[in-house]
């Protein structure tokens, strides 16, 4: 079974990985469930931003990008006061292996500063958020709801749907015909999308 390593800190915002960690752990819509593994810095509680408490189940000195398959990384107020820079590294060391990055929103910005957007083509919240990082690589971005270079994801916090879409594109989960009913159900309540995305 895959794995799909999910980093938790405090204030992670809920709802943008949401749809993504579903379809992973339950493969309802794609056939391919994968094991869902959260990272803490340690192995302490948090609290995301929606209040909900999560106990990570492993710390990222357990993590190697030669056992899992998949980096998450939600937004969260740690990404912009400059935290998480762990998180951050770890992010690297899965892109130098090949291993595909998926980042939401703040975690985009952990990883301008990192100077992982600098040579692969990204999106954010909006080009001037980045842009504050200092960050090199702002001819890169794109302004669209979700970008996949080789193994990096990246979307900005309203796309949460087009995110999950986007990861499922890069991990050759589900045709394209599922995908794209995938998104006319959960983001433009297209009920005429439903029987393909179940069929």
């Amino acid at each position: 079974m895959s794995t799909a390593y999910v980093a938790v800190y405090d204030t992670l915002a809920d709802w943008e990985i949401g749809h993504l960690v579903v379809e992973l752990r339950t493969g309802r819509f794609t056939g391919v469930p994968w094991d869902v593994v959260t990272v803490g810095e340690t192995l302490e509680s948090v609290v995301t931003m929606g209040g909900m408490r999560v106990v990570p189940d492993v710390t990222i000195a357990d993590v190697a990008p030669d056992a899992g398959d998949l980096l998450v990384l939600a937004g969260s107020g740690q990404w912009d006061v400059g935290g998480s820079e762990a998180f951050a590294k770890l992010a690297g060391q899965f892109l130098d292996a090949g291993v595909p990055v998926a980042a939401i929103c703040g975690a985009t910005a952990g990883l301008a500063r990192a100077g992982l957007l600098d040579e692969r083509k990204h999106t954010s919240a909006a080009k001037e958020y980045l842009q504050a990082t200092g960050y090199q690589g702002s001819d890169l971005y794109v302004d669209a709801r979700a970008v996949v270079d080789r193994d990096l994801i990246t979307a900005g916090p309203d796309s949460p749907v087009q995110f999950a879409r986007a990861v499922m594109e890069r991990l050759e989960l589900a045709d394209e015909r599922k995908r794209e009913a995938y998104e006319g159900v959960f983001h433009r309540a297209d009920p005429a999308a439903y029987a393909t995305l179940v069929g």
